[in-house]
């Protein structure tokens, strides 16, 4: 029987409430499939889909592969577990002219031989049967995957297929991603969603400094996000009046310094509103002016009670655009529709700033006001 063999990896370090995640993880399963024909089953430590349609096969896979917290997976043969079908089910493996491999993996340790001596016994097989084969230990262009599980069945394949891993989503909470339109948010959204924190996303437009084409920009890349998490639910605050006021009354060396205070203010705001437990960006130390440690320090400061996470914080730019490449959205983040950061943009602006000479130049403006102002004009899309 054709099956989909799914494995998951972190999952095994959880202690007695590892049942919550996998039952997430299988809820999750269920609703990436949503609209599929199939059934899914569990063995210990593994999950089956059987049941699908297998002309539906390779868009099935792609699905499966954006769930987190699968680690793996291999379209497979389900058999009985015992000697004889197995090695009548090898026998007719045709990898003629190949160098291969027998990989043996066996779950149920009542089965009666080691899998170390399985394996050899399934490679003369296979020999036999393939008399312009030979075996490669270590580089082989044919790998043969036994995995006899504690089910009384067995699963042979020959292609493991890898996902993202990580952990369930939903597992960890739920945050708020600043999502500027640029390279490193997208990922800094898709490497949180790994380690199972679902998200909303924050925008701040500029209209008219900026266009309605960036506003586009962010709506798209929020849509390939949705591609890993679902239905996302974007938040789009106009900052137009707030960089004129710091533009007009701040020194222009704070500008971003101020502007991206006022940005944790609105999203912490948020946050507080709509009961989300974080705000995600896509800093990385020193990579611009505004992410300095010392910068950081100074826009943080503003949000006391809920933590920032920066999960690309240690990448340079090169493993960024990696990722974002991987996701599907470096092309559209390199689309060259400015977004709010680029408006009045200082020619210097400040590298070492410190929070009492912010907080001194936010004296000159109502930051109060513009807070409450942002917060209560937010549209709100629903994207998927």
């Amino acid at each position: 029987m054709k099956v989909l063999l799914l494995r998951f990896g972190e999952l095994y370090l959880k202690g007695h409430n590892r049942y919550v995640f996998e039952n997430m993880l299988i809820n999750n399963i269920k609703n990436m499939l949503a609209g599929e024909e199939f059934k899914l089953s569990k063995t210990f430590g593994r999950y089956v889909i059987t049941d699908y349609k297998e002309e539906r096969e390779s868009e099935i896979i792609e699905k499966l592969a954006r769930v987190f917290g699968l680690y793996s997976l291999s379209p497979a043969d389900e058999v009985d577990a015992d000697v004889k079908t197995i090695e009548n089910y090898v026998s007719k493996i045709n990898c003629d002219g190949e160098s291969f491999k027998v990989f043996v993996k066996r779950a149920d340790k009542s089965f009666p031989i080691s899998s170390m001596d399985f394996a050899k016994k399934l490679g003369e097989i296979v020999l036999n049967s393939n008399k312009n084969s030979y075996v490669d230990l270590y580089s082989p262009e044919h790998e043969i995957y036994v995995d006899i599980r504690i089910n009384k069945k067995a699963y042979i394949f020959d292609n493991i297929i890898k996902c993202h891993g990580g952990l369930p989503l939903g597992s960890s909470g739920k945050g708020l991603l600043l999502l500027s339109g640029g390279i490193d948010s997208p990922v800094a959204g898709f490497l949180m969603a790994r380690r199972g924190m679902s998200f909303e996303a924050l925008h701040f437009h500029s209209y008219p400094y900026t266009s309605e084409l960036a506003k586009e920009k962010v709506i798209t890349l929020a849509r390939y996000l949705s591609k890993y998490i679902g239905k996302i639910k974007l938040h789009i605050v106009s900052f137009t009046k707030v960089q004129e006021e710091i533009h007009k009354r701040c020194k222009s060396e704070y500008m971003i310094t101020i502007m991206r205070r006022i940005m944790m203010r609105v999203a912490n705001r948020l946050c507080e509103k709509y009961n989300l437990g974080a705000i995600i960006t896509g800093e990385s130390l020193g990579q611009v002016a505004s992410q300095t440690m010392q910068s950081m320090t100074v826009t943080g400061s503003v949000v006391d009670e809920i933590p920032i996470f920066r999960p690309c914080i240690a990448m340079d730019k090169e493993e960024i655009i990696q990722v974002s490449k991987s996701i599907n959205t470096y092309d559209t983040s390199i689309l060259p529709y400015e977004d709010c950061c680029t408006v009045f943009l200082p020619k210097n602006p400040v590298i070492k700033p410190t929070i009492k000479q912010a907080m001194h130049e936010e004296s000159f403006i109502n930051v109060d006001a513009l807070v409450n102002e942002c917060v209560d004009g937010e549209e709100i899309l629903e994207i998927e």
